[in-house]
């Protein structure tokens, strides 16, 4: 019998980057790497580029740490079908109806689990992280798109197609800016990265006061609309723009959201940054492997 503790390999197909990490059972991230994802590449040498870093951490785990790779898990930004046997995500163009799972069970041999990005940092952000030890919560990711994963009651939600939880297509701003899913004023045409840089003119890593305020008035006015339908309490909220924006984005979305949630059961609800920084990502991946080994055993 093998002496080698057993690892998951975390995959995020995030905004800019593909990450891919070693994790343990217990959560630890023991290696990472990435690269910058090149939109101007076609659908195929995009992907061998996610393959080196792939088998790089493949070979650390079994060479450097002396692990066991019993699976894959994969976050990937949506819209994707459930566990990533096709996706079409909104930052990388070249993929649409990608079959990610497939390829990916191809080139590591494992079997391979996967969820939406921002339903992957829920589940860590639940395990290890500021809701760590809550039933029901939301999380968000701002960042170039905006989007989110919901937990109630215990569980994620996965919604008819496994893509609940896209709170970047509520409605913030009626009449709003046109985006890309066609609506207007959703909070990612108003929010996002992209949406900062046309409103403004300038790029999100310089933000002025007054957007900082704007972007965190519109994503609470997002999670009020949340907490208010599901009775949910906290708003775990993620990503280099929330994240980035700090203190004012947080302080702005937290007055918002007790301007809009005045039930009884909503009032009082909070939005509160990730805890687990840009581990997180790579962690919510690999918990979306933990939760597919699970219900493989199962299921036997």
């Amino acid at each position: 019998m093998s002496t080698e503790p057993d690892v998951v390999l975390a995959i995020d197909i995030g905004d800019a980057k593909f990450a891919a990490g070693v994790m343990t059972m217990k959560g630890e991230l023991l290696d990472r790497d990435d690269v910058d994802i090149d939109h101007g590449k076609k659908a195929d040498v995009l992907f061998d580029s996610l393959t080196e870093i792939v088998q790089a951490q493949l070979e650390r785990a079994r060479t450097h740490h002396n692990a066991r790779p019993v699976a894959v898990g994969v976050g990937c930004v949506g819209p994707a079908q459930p566990d990533v046997v096709a996706v079409s995500p909104a930052t990388v163009g070249a993929w649409r109806d990608f079959p990610l799972r497939s390829k990916l069970a191809a080139v590591t041999g494992l079997p391979v689990y996967g969820d939406l990005g921002a339903k992957a940092l829920a589940l860590a952000e639940g395990w290890l992280g500021a809701a760590q030890g809550r039933d029901s919560f939301v999380a968000i990711v701002v960042s170039t798109t905006i989007e989110g994963g919901i937990v109630l009651n215990g569980q994620l939600l996965d919604g008819a197609t496994g893509n609940a939880g896209h709170i970047g297509h509520v409605v913030v701003e009626p009449n709003g800016r046109r985006c890309t899913c066609g609506s207007r004023g959703c909070l990612e045409a108003e929010a996002s990265g992209p949406a900062i840089a046309a409103i403004t003119g300038r790029s999100p890593s310089e933000p002025t006061y007054e957007i900082m305020q704007r972007t965190g008035r519109l994503v609470g006015r997002a999670v009020a609309s949340v907490c208010n339908l599901l009775d949910v309490d906290v708003a775990v909220v993620g990503g280099p723009i929330a994240l980035g924006f700090g203190a004012t984005f947080f302080n702005s979305a937290q007055e918002t959201l007790d301007e809009h949630a005045k039930l009884s059961f909503s009032r009082g609800a909070r939005v509160i940054p990730a805890r687990l920084g840009d581990r997180g990502p790579l962690i919510g991946a690999g918990a979306v492997g933990l939760r597919g080994l699970r219900r493989a055993a199962r299921a036997v």
